[in-house]
Parts: C-alpha cells; structure tokens; sequence
C-alpha cells in the first residue's frame, strides 16, 4: 500500500485528488483532521511517512511544506506555481519529449499551471519540430470556468445575488504578469512570453486555450501541423481531435475530465491552434494523479475520467 497525503486537501485541487484517490484500493490515504490541517507538526510527521505528498497550497505555504520534510525517499508533487522553472524539480507534463522517463525516478515534480498546460500542449512540439522559431513573440487566449478562481470565486459566481457583469465572460491579468507566463515561456524553449489574455466566464470548469498563428511564422502548412501533433502525441493523455459541434467549439467539453486534445483550424495562411481540457482536470489535479501514478509505475490514467 503506498502512502498518500494531500497537504492542503481543502481546496478545489485538493479535493479532486482526493475525490479520485479514494477510489484507488491499492493507496492509502492519510488524512489529518480539520483542527490540524495547518498544524506544522502535524504536517511535518504527515509529510514524512507519505510516499507520495501532494501539495495543494500557495505558493509560500508549498515552499515552506518542502522545507518540513527530510525523508529522501518522500515524493513531492506540488500544483503550486512555486516550483515550475526551478532548478532540480522536473515538471509534470509527460507528454512532452524526454519527461516521462525523467518522471519515473523523480523525487520533486512541478505539476503545470492549468492555462499554461493547454499553451505548452500546443507550442511545444511546433518549436522542437522548428515549425515555430523560438525568437516569434506569440499571442494566446485562454478561456476558463470560474472554478480556476479557487474557493473565493467560486463563492462570488455562485451566490444568489452576485453582480450582473458576473453573467459575461471576463478578461483578466491585464498587466502582462501572470503566474504561468514564466513557464509557458520556459517549456516551449521561446525567448521572450507571449501576449496572454486569460478569461473567466460563468460556467464552472473546462478550459480552451487558443493560439493564433499566421504563415508569415511558420515553415509548415496546416496539414502538416496537424500531422506534426498526430505524430507528437501517440501516448499519454493528450491527443490530436478537431472535430466540432456544428462548427462550433465548447470551452466547457471536457468538464469532469482528466484527458486533453489539441487541433490545428484554419488555412494555410491563417490558423489557430486550440486546446481544449478541464481546468481542474488535466490542468490540475487529472495531470498530478498521472505523474503519480508513472512515478509508482502504474497505469497512467489509473483512477481518471478519460
């Protein structure tokens, strides 16, 4: 049986892994109770007898549970964004060239940021493939049900008597600083970060993360782009789909999902490249199950919705 602690099991992550553990006969769960949730002792023994420790906190609050453990053998998984660019932690997004294997022995994994995942999916293969040169500045829009926002938002979109301007979809991160911006930046090997627009609308998970492109960057045409991610992604829990409903695509498809696609539309001259997940699924807790499971060497989608 291996030893599983979620420190910071309250939240939305949290709680979706704990949801989807639990259901796992070969784990076991450590659980504190409410009143020792944020004891730092009771943590620090937690932390240490797990094999497995998932951190589901803010940035501080993960840098700081790291700091509590000193059982080499303890498994970090932190969804926070505290450790994706930093040195000696491997991130989390087996799909991409060369993680899977560096996941399997790994001791500190970065889980990726949720609008991020959906760019990474995306650009990542076309600048390896050198279809995109790592000096283009990108631009990407990235829509997402309010249940990305955590607890505080969720209760805003959700009460009774909320403000109307609540019923449209609204941009946010509107000074070019957002949290995920380093990674996307990092992961795709690109010299600088794209231009980001992030944008809540009222629907409570699902993400689709669009990217658009133009001939005048690119060294491929649209089939072959669509080839290229047919070819990139033959395993894990990303796919090539670009199919539609009646020419139409829900950001809100795979809601309750753990799973990813990605597609190409357009023309040779004109095309936008979309990814389309869940946010609290792939792009959170579905992707931190997965790399817990390769790092046991189990069954990827063990214990997922795909």
């Amino acid at each position: 049986m291996h030893k599983i602690f979620i420190d910071g099991s309250a939240g939305t992550t949290g709680l979706r892994i704990r949801e989807r553990l639990s259901e796992c006969r070969d784990l076991e769960l450590m659980i504190l109770p409410d009143e020792l949730r944020k004891d730092t002792a009771a943590r620090r023994e937690m932390l240490n007898k797990s094999d497995i420790s998932f951190l589901c906190l803010p940035d501080q609050a993960a840098i700081e549970a790291v700091s509590l453990i000193d059982n080499p053998d303890t498994v970090v998984i932190d969804t926070s964004t505290a450790h994706r660019t930093a040195e000696g932690w491997t991130y989390g997004m087996p799909e991409l060239t060369g993680l899977r294997e560096q996941l399997k022995s790994a001791t500190r994994i970065a889980n990726p940021g949720c609008h991020a995942s959906g760019f990474i999916a995306l650009i990542r293969p076309l600048v390896e493939l050198g279809i995109i040169k790592r000096e283009r500045v990108l631009s990407c829009f990235s829509l997402t049900g309010y249940s990305g926002g955590g607890k505080k938002m969720i209760a805003e979109y959700e009460a009774q008597d909320r403000d109307p301007l609540f019923d449209a979809p609204r941009i946010y991160a509107l000074t070019q600083a957002h949290k995920h911006l380093p990674e996307m930046k990092q992961l795709c090997g690109l010299d600088k970060e794209p231009v980001f627009s992030p944008i809540v609308a009222d629907y409570y998970s699902g993400m689709e993360v669009s990217v658009p492109v133009t001939r005048d960057i690119l060294s491929a045409s649209l089939k072959d782009i669509q080839t290229a991610y047919r070819d990139y992604y033959k395993s894990g829990l990303i796919r090539y789909d670009d199919s539609t409903e009646g020419g139409l695509i829900s950001a809100s498809a795979f809601s309750g999902r753990d799973d990813m696609v990605v597609a190409a539309y357009g023309n040779d001259d004109r095309i936008t490249l979309i990814a389309r997940f869940d946010n609290l699924g792939k792009g959170a807790s579905g992707a931190a199950i997965q790399n817990m499971n390769i790092r046991l060497g189990l069954d990827e989608a063990e214990g997922l919705i795909i």
